[in-house]
């Protein structure tokens, strides 16, 4: 549905522009226009005088979901080296796709990296398209939407999955626009319907809530998943994948980007990757009880992690934070230390395979989503469970 103004009727009295509480009516070229804050409150249609304002159910033009057929992988790697978000997105396109009887196709973009596509068909891709070009060699957005945007042409995949990191966030966007289709960001579910209909369910309005999202009248269908929350896929015992190396003019992949030097950043172990955690929250009180913390995470080989508040606190670094603003994680053991469970937080937990939280309310959403719990004062928890641990008690004794 959309606003439409009678022009014929209309004497431009501005009395809908007063009374618009969106400031969303204006006067453009002796016309009356909307803008994009209209909410579609109607208030105006009822406020016009001269009954001009209207409003009109737009015909959508129907996209034939018979032409578009597979679910597609964006490959994210760094001189051939894939980043593991990829065999997530694999496990996930191949679950989705059993459902529909498509085809997993994997897009391979850079520069001397056709061998390392073989690997890709190892966890079961039936097609792996590879563009291995020298103007490839290295992230250069504009040149990496040409060919990513030629090979969508050719193939038509009803679906595409990119990773949210760095590179994915800058390259999905991109690949939307030029195809006129949705793009669901951070998505933490993703299901298929019957009609090939892509699921897309992620956390909306601060966390507060889980919206489902379609793309019923556009294809491709495109989401972003953050590492860590699918699972990885399984390797199968027989490849019948296949590899196909792409041509594509040089001149498409013209960049207005110069690559003036690669200077490769220090490997520093991050929370992502950890299989022990364990995260401050509101709980702790001042600075210095974060020593405490440090030192029941090195008796347990993990690291530090932490809550929203006591990153804007200046207690702990971005890339120690847990939740929809901060990284994802899936450790193996996971302790919460004044932790609420604010959904915020917990979306960006789920995977852990055992938590461990400590908290004084014994009300505490935390304790929703945790395998075992103590209702306690961190302060006097913490030295004790330090105590036992150096006396070579392990943690599953502590819990259990």
């Amino acid at each position: 549905m959309s606003l439409v103004v009678n022009h014929n009727k209309c004497t431009l009295c501005e009395v809908c522009v007063g009374t618009c509480p969106f400031n969303a009516i204006v006067t453009e070229n002796g016309q009356i226009a909307f803008t994009a804050a209209c909410k579609m409150c109607k208030i105006c249609i009822k406020g016009c005088p001269l009954g001009a304002i209207g409003i009109i159910d737009e015909v959508r033009a129907e996209i034939n979901k018979d032409e578009w057929k597979g679910i597609m992988i964006y490959v994210e790697h760094v001189e051939g080296n894939i980043h593991p978000v990829t065999f997530e997105l694999i496990g996930k396109a191949r679950e989705l796709a059993a459902k529909i009887n498509h085809p997993v196709y994997a897009l391979f973009l850079g520069h001397e990296i056709t061998k390392q596509a073989d690997e890709l068909l190892k966890y079961g891709v039936d097609k792996v398209f590879v563009y291995d070009n020298a103007e490839l060699e290295h992230f250069r957005v504009d040149s990496y939407t040409a060919a990513f945007e030629d090979c969508v042409k050719n193939v038509k995949p009803s679906t595409i999955l990119v990773g949210a990191t760095s590179v994915g966030r800058s390259l999905a966007p991109r690949i939307a626009t030029r195809f006129r289709t949705g793009l669901t960001a951070d998505c933490t579910v993703l299901d298929v319907k019957e009609n090939t209909d892509l699921v897309q369910i992620r956390p909306a309005f601060g966390g507060n809530i889980m919206a489902q999202i379609i793309t019923p009248n556009h294809r491709p269908q495109m989401a972003t998943v953050r590492y860590k929350i699918m699972d990885t896929a399984e390797k199968v015992e027989n490849i019948t994948g296949k590899v196909e190396v792409c041509d594509i003019a040089v001149e498409k992949l013209a960049s207005q980007i110069e690559v003036l030097g690669v200077h490769k950043k220090e490997v520093v172990p991050g929370i992502n990757d950890a299989e022990v955690l364990v995260v401050a929250g509101r709980g702790i009180k001042e600075e210095k009880d974060m020593a405490m913390v440090k030192e029941l995470a090195d008796l347990l080989g993990g690291q530090i992690a932490v809550t929203r508040p006591l990153i804007e606190a200046g207690w702990g670094s971005h890339n120690q934070q847990i939740g929809l603003s901060g990284r994802t994680v899936r450790p193996k053991l996971l302790i919460t230390l004044g932790v609420s469970g604010a959904v915020q937080f917990t979306a960006g937990m789920g995977g852990a395979e055992n938590v461990f939280a400590i908290n004084n309310d014994p009300n505490a959403a935390i304790f929703n989503v945790s395998h075992y719990g103590i209702v306690g004062d961190i302060y006097e928890v913490i030295p004790k469970l330090i105590a036992s641990i150096k006396n070579g008690a392990d943690i599953s004794e502590l819990v259990g």
